[in-house]
C-alpha cells in the first residue's frame, strides 16, 4: 500500500509538470509570436546576406543549446531546405568574449544560450562588433525573449521550442525573394511539399506584412503542437517514467552512474541530460553522469576505424560496470548505434531507459531497454521538445523517488566508489 502511494504522489507530480508547462507555453508563444515573426525575418536577411548564426553558452545546459542551435540550422531535416551556416560557442574554447572578438563579425547574428554572466558578456562583444543579438535570459541583447516562468527546466524547454521555429520559420522567407532586402523578387508559388511545415502560407513576394501574419499564426500553431505532445507523452510514459526514476536513484545510490547517448539533435538532449545530472540548476544533488556523445577524439576515431555503429557501444564496454544505466534518445527509435549500444548494455548487465519518437521503432517493438518512452509524432523538432520535457521529469522525480522532496543539497551518490569494471 506504502508503495502504491509513493507512485500515486510521483505521478500526481507529472501532471502538476504538465500543467505547468502548457500554461507557460500558452503565454509566452501568445505574447511574442509576433516578434518571433519579425525575427525571423530579419535573420533570413543576414543569412540571405552570408552572416553567420553563432549561439554561446557557459553553462552545461547552455553548452547543449548552443550545440542545439547549430546542429540544427547546419544539418536541415526539412527536406528541400538549405543548411544555414551556425555554430555552437561555448568554454571549452575559451573565455566567450574571447572567442566572440576573433570569430564574430558585423553581419552575424548572436544567440545567448543561457544567463550566465560570461555570457552576457559575450553578448556586448558582439553588440560591439554589429551583430544582431537575441537572448532567452536578460542579458542587454537586443531581442530578448524571456520565458515567463522562475523554473529552470521549463525556461530551457520554451527556449529550445523557440529557437526550433526560429529554425523552421526563417526559411520561409527565403521563399519570398522579394521580402529579403537586396533580393529580386521570384515567381509566385505554394509550399509544395513542405507545405505540412508552413501551415497558410503561399508565396506573396510584395506583402511582407501578410507574410508576417502568415508566420505568427504558424508560430502560434506550433506551439501548441508542442503543448500537446508534451502532455501526451508524459502522460502515456508517467509509469515508465516513474519506474525509471526509480531505477535511477537505486542506481545513484548503490554508487553507479548513468550513461547518456544519442546522435545529432539528441547528442544535445543527452549533453543537457547529464548536466543536470551532475549540477542541476535548483541545486539537486549531484549525481554521476558521463555523456558518450562528448569526446570528438573518441567519436571519431570509432567512425573511421571500425564504423559508426559502433559509437557508442564501445564506449559502453570501455566505461560500463554492472548496475550502472543507458539513456538512449533516438527520434526513430531505429538508429543502428542505438540499438548497438542498448544490447551492448544489456549484455553487461546494465538497465536502460530509451526515449523514441515516432511509433518507437525497434527500440519500442522489440522492447530493447527496460524503460521506453514514446514522444508519438514524425515531426523530430517536436519529438525533442517532449524529449526535453521528459528527461526533465525524470531527472526531478530521482529527487522524489525515496519519498522526499526535490530540494538542493549535495548528494552523497557523488562520492561512493564504484564497484570494478566489468571486463571486455
Amino acid at each position: 500500500m506504502t508503495e502504491t502511494r509513493s507512485r500515486g504522489r510521483l505521478e500526481e507530480h507529472l501532471a502538476g509538470l504538465v500543467e505547468e508547462r502548457t500554461e507557460a507555453n500558452e503565454r509566452f508563444f501568445t505574447l511574442e509570436a509576433d516578434r518571433i515573426a519579425r525575427l525571423c525575418h530579419l535573420m533570413a536577411e543576414r543569412f540571405a546576406r552570408g552572416a553567420r548564426l553563432l549561439a554561446v553558452g557557459a553553462t552545461g545546459q547552455g553548452r547543449s543549446d548552443a550545440r542545439h542551435v547549430a546542429v540544427e540550422f547546419v544539418h536541415p531535416v526539412i527536406v528541400g531546405k538549405r543548411a544555414l551556416p551556425a555554430m555552437g560557442i561555448t568554454r571549452e574554447g575559451g573565455a566567450l568574449p574571447s572567442q566572440l572578438a576573433l570569430v564574430a563579425e558585423a553581419e552575424d547574428m548572436v544567440i545567448a544560450c543561457d544567463g550566465a554572466e560570461e555570457t552576457a558578456e559575450a553578448i556586448g562583444e558582439a553588440r560591439r562588433r554589429g551583430c544582431l543579438t537575441i537572448a532567452f535570459e536578460p542579458s542587454g541583447a537586443e531581442w530578448e525573449l524571456e520565458p515567463p516562468t522562475d523554473d529552470p527546466f521549463v525556461r530551457q524547454e520554451l527556449s529550445e521550442t523557440l529557437y526550433h521555429v526560429l529554425w523552421e520559420l526563417v526559411h520561409v522567407f527565403f521563399d519570398h525573394r522579394g521580402l529579403l532586402a537586396g533580393r529580386e523578387a521570384g515567381s509566385l508559388h505554394d509550399a509544395g511539399g513542405s507545405s505540412f511545415l508552413y501551415p497558410f502560407l503561399a508565396e506573396q513576394d510584395r506583402d511582407l506584412e501578410g507574410v508576417v501574419a502568415d508566420v505568427r499564426a504558424s508560430v502560434l500553431m506550433k506551439a501548441q503542437e508542442t503543448a500537446g505532445l508534451r502532455a501526451q507523452t508524459v502522460s502515456e510514459a508517467a509509469s515508465e517514467l516513474v519506474s525509471g526514476a526509480e531505477l535511477l536513484r537505486s542506481v545513484f545510490e548503490s554508487g553507479g552512474t548513468v550513461l547518456a547517448l544519442g546522435n545529432g539533435g539528441s547528442a544535445t538532449d543527452a549533453m543537457d541530460a547529464v548536466a543536470d545530472f551532475r549540477a542541476a540548476p535548483q541545486g539537486f544533488p549531484h549525481r554521476r553522469a558521463l555523456d558518450l556523445t562528448e569526446d570528438s577524439a573518441i567519436l571519431t576515431a570509432l567512425a573511421n576505424d571500425i564504423g559508426p555503429n559502433v559509437l557508442f557501444a564501445r564506449q559502453i564496454i570501455a566505461y560500463g560496470r554492472v548496475g550502472d544505466a543507458v539513456l538512449a534518445l533516438s527520434t526513430s527509435g531505429n538508429s543502428a548505434n542505438i540499438v548497438e549500444a542498448l544490447a551492448e548494455a544489456r549484455r553487461r548487465g546494465l538497465h536502460t531507459i530509451a526515449m523514441v519518437g515516432y511509433d518507437g521503432g525497434r527500440v519500442a517493438e522489440e522492447r530493447l531497454a527496460d524503460h521506453v518512452v514514446v514522444a508519438r509524432s514524425e515531426h523530430i523538432p517536436r519529438i525533442q521538445e517532449a524529449h526535453a520535457t521528459a528527461y526533465h521529469a525524470l531527472r526531478e522525480l530521482v529527487e522524489l523517488a525515496d519519498g522526499g522532496r526535490a530540494t538542493s543539497g549535495e548528494g552523497a551518490a557523488g562520492v561512493v566508489a564504484q564497484s570494478p569494471s566489468h571486463a571486455a
